[in-house]
């Protein structure tokens, strides 16, 4: 189960990644191509060409997970950048990506950190 409770950040690797790559592939281009530590609390999110398959890397303890999605009908609304580059983002606009909805939402609630309760 993607547990984002320990995640401190999530990259996107922009432009379209080859998803025949596997949890080995894929932790090679995180830490290789991004310069970045794919053993880190972080989530590293790769897609297809066509955008209608995604793949998740995220390192728990003592081994990965990589979790798969593909849609039947439409498209994840993947960023337009530089092929290759990662893209950091929220774990809240993840999720507005994992449900089709861009990353930037005009009509989403603004986040609050309440100091005291009224």
């Amino acid at each position: 189960m993607l547990s984002q409770q320990t995640v401190r950040h999530v990259y996107l690797a922009c432009g379209s990644a080859d998803l025949r790559k596997s949890i080995d592939g894929l932790a090679a281009l995180v830490q290789e191509g991004f310069q970045l530590d794919p053993f880190s609390a972080c989530l590293f999110v790769f897609c297809n060409r066509k955008r209608d398959k995604l793949k998740i890397l995220q390192w728990e303890h003592n081994g990965f997970w990589l979790y798969y999605r593909r849609l039947e009908e439409g498209t994840f609304p993947w960023p337009e950048q530089k092929t290759g580059t990662p893209m950091q983002i929220s774990t809240r606009q993840l999720r507005w990506l994992l449900d089709g909805l861009p990353l930037n939402q005009r009509e989403a609630h603004r986040e609050v950190t309440a100091r005291t309760v009224v």
